[in-house]
C-alpha cells in the first residue's frame, strides 16, 4: 500500500491509540491533578502523533528527522510522567506497564524511522 498522506503510517495510528489511551486513562485521576500531571500527560502524548504528521508534511528529510525527535522526546516524557503516576499511586501498575509497552514500540518504530531518513 503506497503511503500517500501520514494518516497511512502505522506510527501515526499508534501514536493516537496511545493519546485516547492516556485521555482514558487520566479521566480517572483526581480533580486536583487536573492543571498538574494530567495536563503535562496529555500535552506529551498529543505531541506524539501530532509532530509525526507535522514531519511528514514537510519537505525535507532533515526537517521531518527533526520532529521524529520531538516525538520521541514526547514518548520518554510520557513514560516518565507514568512512572511518576505510579509512584503516587494515581494508577495500577497494569495500567502503568500496558501504557509504556505501546509506548515503547512506538518509540522502536520511530527510532526506525529516523535511521531510514
Amino acid at each position: 500500500m503506497a503511503i500517500r498522506n501520514f494518516r497511512d503510517l502505522e506510527i501515526w495510528k499508534l501514536g493516537k491509540k496511545i493519546v485516547t489511551g492516556i485521555y482514558q486513562l487520566t479521566g480517572e485521576y483526581p480533580k486536583s491533578e487536573a492543571y498538574g500531571l494530567v495536563s503535562q500527560m496529555r500535552r506529551a502524548a498529543v505531541s506524539i502523533p501530532s509532530n509525526i504528521a507535522e514531519g511528514f508534511n514537510r519537505y525535507h528529510n532533515k526537517e521531518y528527522r527533526q520532529f521524529l525527535y520531538i516525538a520521541l522526546g514526547s514518548c520518554a516524557e510520557l513514560e516518565t510522567q507514568l512512572e511518576i503516576s505510579s509512584d503516587l499511586k494515581l494508577i495500577k501498575d497494569e495500567s502503568k506497564d500496558e501504557m509504556i509497552q505501546k509506548i515503547g514500540h512506538e518509540t522502536g518504530m520511530l527510532r526506525n524511522l529516523i535511521k531510514k531518513l
